[in-house]
């Protein structure tokens, strides 16, 4: 029998992981059943069972990952309040004026959606259903509809609450709260980039998305109290985490019951609330089945030694750090086109995280550049996450023309992460300013 090394065993796992997603196989059991194998070929057959067995729970049993079902119970309850549509009728009324307004107000109003939700998928089937159809009447161009409301989607990614920045904190063992509140800055850096390039399309190209005019002043202002619970959940979460006078998960379950008290006022009904609360068990269910898959193969890479032996390798290379960091951007941009970013994250953190550490790079920063590249990686071809949940929320939209669609939002993402990149303190001083 041919002896291994742990590390090309290591390898062997890397290698049928990959294979056996790529088959169809579900992330969470693919992850599972690699590790506990390669668990069992390291350590033995009672050693490696007992730790694929324990794995899960010493993770799962972690105080910060309760943050999760608060953020997602905050994102449905928002929808089934009617925050959403509260949200596009501000912005449609003090942005519609511009060219293309009417675009540009979907992306500040999924920017504040995201202050109430930590799904980007979400966000993508929530404003297809209420926007699309307004700027169709408005005679917008319907690739320029449909990309914005998948492109605005992947704000919901960067602004708390995040579901990414907290499995990114969880992996990584880095501050939940300082990841959090790092997100806002670049989420509202990301939403004025858009802005930026629709107002500047629309202006070069009228027919695109023609101007909406007839509000007044008063009609402008009569529309914002409705979009208070927003503003109360941005507030509670982060001056409660920026000050230390809550924990993440506190600020959630504060947001939480803020948002169900607007939601009992507004006369939400018992069925809506039931399947609301039936949702958030879901989406969360699958969220710790990932996590918890993908840690026993965690556990086995570790075991391996794969990840020092990388970060080794790699910064004994002849390059500077910033070339090995912009490689590093490429293999997410490639691996993002065919993975969605929780299973990305739990896949490649492990083996990058080290590499990032050695090279001196800031771990806040980069959680905030990682999510970006996971934004831009959920808009690319051939997978692009969001651009079929609009798909499918929209069928009368090919994905191809949605596809065209989102192009000139990944030039600016990609503008956006250039930014980030060369200057770091846009994320790191709001959260050097509450150590």
């Amino acid at each position: 029998m041919i002896e291994l090394s742990p590390l090309t065993i290591g390898c062997i796992g890397v290698v049928v992981l990959l294979a056996l997603c790529f088959a169809g196989v579900r992330f969470a059991f693919a992850g599972a059943l690699t590790g506990t194998a390669g668990l069992v070929w390291l350590i033995g057959w009672d050693a490696g069972i007992r730790t694929a067995g324990i794995a899960p729970y010493t993770s799962g049993a972690n105080y910060t990952l309760s943050v999760l079902p608060m953020f997602i119970l905050i994102g449905y309850l928002a929808y089934y309040a009617g925050i959403t549509q509260s949200a596009f009728e501000a912005a449609r009324r003090w942005f519609g004026w511009l060219p293309g307004g009417l675009a540009t107000g979907t992306v500040f109003a999924v920017a504040g959606f995201s202050a109430v939700s930590g799904a980007s998928s979400a966000a993508a089937a929530v404003f297809a259903k209420v926007a699309i159809p307004e700027m169709l009447r408005a005679k917008y161009d319907k690739r320029l509809a449909a990309g914005v409301c998948a492109a605005g989607a992947t704000l919901d990614s960067l602004i708390p609450p995040s579901t990414l920045l907290v499995v990114y904190g969880i992996i990584t063992e880095q501050s939940i709260g300082k990841l959090l509140i790092a997100g806002f800055v670049p989420g509202i850096v990301s939403a004025l980039v858009y802005a930026l390039i629709i107002t500047w399309r629309c202006w070069r190209q009228p027919e695109l998305g023609p101007r909406i005019t007839g509000y007044s002043w008063p009609q402008r202002f009569q529309s914002l109290p409705s979009t208070s619970p927003i503003f109360l959940v941005i507030l509670i979460i982060f001056l409660s985490m920026y000050f230390g006078w809550a924990t993440p998960t506190e600020a959630g379950a504060l947001g939480a019951f803020s948002v169900l008290v607007f939601a009992l006022k507004n006369g939400i009904k018992r069925g809506e609330l039931r399947q609301c609360l039936l949702d958030s068990a879901k989406l969360t269910v699958m969220i710790f089945t990932v996590i918890w898959g993908v840690l026993i193969f965690v556990r086995f890479l570790g075991f391996s030694g794969m990840p020092e032996e990388v970060a080794r390798w790699v910064t004994g290379l002849d390059m500077p750090p910033i070339a090995i960091l912009l490689t590093i951007y490429v293999l997410y941009f490639i691996l993002g086109t065919v993975l969605e970013g929780i299973g990305m994250f739990l896949l490649t953190l492990p083996v990058v995280f080290p590499v990032i550490m050695s090279l001196g790079y800031d771990p806040i920063w980069f959680g905030i550049v990682l999510v970006k590249l996971s934004g831009i990686a959920s808009l690319s071809p051939p997978v692009g996450l969001v651009v079929f949940v609009v798909n499918g929320v929209r069928p009368d939209i090919p994905v191809r023309d949605i596809f065209k669609g989102v192009w000139p939002f990944i030039f600016a993402d990609i503008i956006t992460l250039a930014v980030l990149t060369a200057f770091p303190e846009i994320v790191t001083f709001i959260v050097e300013t509450a150590d």
